[in-house]
């Protein structure tokens, strides 16, 4: 027998006991549906924290009060605004402060990172990535490869699941590594596959691929925030991540960006340079001839875009104080609970056949399930979008629903159900 039960009066008291609960009151909720929105797109854009108008009104009012001088005398000077940041965001990617920078957009950085970690010659040029990856991503490796002088259909080898299944089998990346291990320049997966919502296994995947030589990075656009990770223990080569989706941070926000210390200082490295990646002690003599930063803020094209930074500066305030493994905790507690009103209306209900596609086992997903409907229709996911869910329908019948720990309740979960049940019938 389950530990969960389908009643609110069992949503509530799991509330009322929850540690991180104080949390929910720090966002703002969308107001536009009649009925009391249930938000479950944090996989997508999330929340507004409530102190994020403020963090960027202090910037506003700094730009009318000083102007240009505001870059060395605003309240947080903007000259090295990024610096805020720092700290915070290399503890929510478990990186060194120096192996982490925040700065341009997720794809922007994806493309200035693999300029220095794909270097394909005429034998290794091949990049092993996840089929079925997040659009940007396969049209970034094709352009690279492209860039290059080589064909996607040569140079791209895409791992995907088995006939008959959904999820890729991790074994199947570790044999492709191997098999073309002689001709592997890169690997560029994922850290959680937005479609499915599987978690890889990052550290094992990156040991592999540098036993046979190859550069290994992530995009972590559905990691970061959501996932517990280690890119510095894990001898990760380098990854980017987005701030608008679990990490709550404004539509298109900044980006942070990873370079291992083994990267650190290569003034060899190749790179599009640019000159907030100049070494900050020389940056304003103007001199021909750039001289990288140490660390990952060397990739660094163009000074910091305040406004962005702002908000993403009052979400990982938030990620600071209520810490990785406490979000992690709750993450795994809220999803099961999710996975089980949704396997309970499927059992009792003649209407539902729901599929979890997601991994069952709990260190092989973060906060997203995917439902796949049989038999249903966007009709199903229109009538739970008149209930007030906010969630995300992906062709041809596929639910995706991210309840996010910083915001999300056991209520929140227990009243999607009585939706799915509603949009049912």
């Amino acid at each position: 027998m389950s530990k969960y039960q389908n009643s609110l009066e069992y949503a509530q008291q799991k509330d009322n006991q929850d540690p991180l609960r104080k949390f929910r009151d720090e966002f703002e909720f969308p107001t536009f549906h009649e009925k009391e929105v249930i938000y479950f797109t944090g996989n997508s854009l999330g929340l507004m924290p409530k102190k994020s108008r403020d963090y960027i009104n202090r910037e506003l009012d700094d730009w009318a009060k000083w102007g240009v001088e505001g870059h060395f005398d605003a309240e947080r000077p903007w000259f090295a605004y990024h610096e805020f940041l720092t700290e915070k965001a290399a503890k929510v990617v478990g990186a060194k402060n120096s192996e982490v920078v925040v700065t341009h957009s997720l794809t922007t950085n994806l493309h200035l990172l693999m300029v220095s970690f794909y270097r394909p010659t005429k034998e290794r040029f091949k990049i092993i990535c996840e089929k079925k990856a997040f659009p940007s991503d396969q049209y970034a490796l094709e352009s690279q490869v492209k860039f290059h002088g080589f064909t996607p259909e040569e140079a791209i080898i895409e791992i995907g699941p088995r006939d008959g299944e959904h999820l890729i089998n991790e074994e199947d990346i570790l044999t492709a590594i191997k098999e073309h291990g002689d001709s592997l320049a890169m690997i560029m997966i994922g850290g959680v596959n937005y479609y499915t919502g599987q978690l890889f296994d990052m550290k094992t995947i990156t040991e592999a691929g540098h036993k046979i030589g190859a550069t290994v990075g992530f995009d972590l656009a559905h990691a970061a925030g959501n996932i517990k990770m280690h890119l510095h223990d894990w001898q990760v080569d380098f990854a980017a991540w987005c701030s608008y989706k679990y990490l709550n941070s404004s539509p298109g926000g900044v980006s942070g960006m990873f370079v291992h210390e083994n990267h650190e200082f290569k003034p060899e490295l190749p790179r599009f340079a640019g000159w907030w990646g100049y070494d900050k002690e020389t940056r304003f003599k103007m001199e021909p001839g750039f001289v990288p930063m140490k660390g990952a803020e060397g990739w660094q094209l163009s000074n910091a875009p305040v406004l962005g930074m702002a908000a993403h500066l009052a979400s990982l305030e938030i990620f600071d104080e209520a810490g990785m493994d406490n979000l992690v905790e709750k993450r795994d507690d809220l999803t099961a609970y999710l996975e089980f009103i949704i396997n309970d209306i499927s059992e009792r209900s003649d209407k539902a056949d729901f599929e979890i596609i997601t991994p069952k086992d709990q260190s092989k997903r973060g906060a997203q399930l995917s439902i796949l409907a049989h038999g249903q229709g966007k009709t199903l996911f229109d009538n739970i979008s008149k209930e007030g869910v906010v969630a995300d329908w992906r062709e041809p019948n596929v639910i995706r629903i991210a309840p996010a720990p910083l915001y999300n309740s056991y209520t929140d979960v227990w009243r999607f159900g009585q939706a799915l049940e509603k949009g049912l019938e």
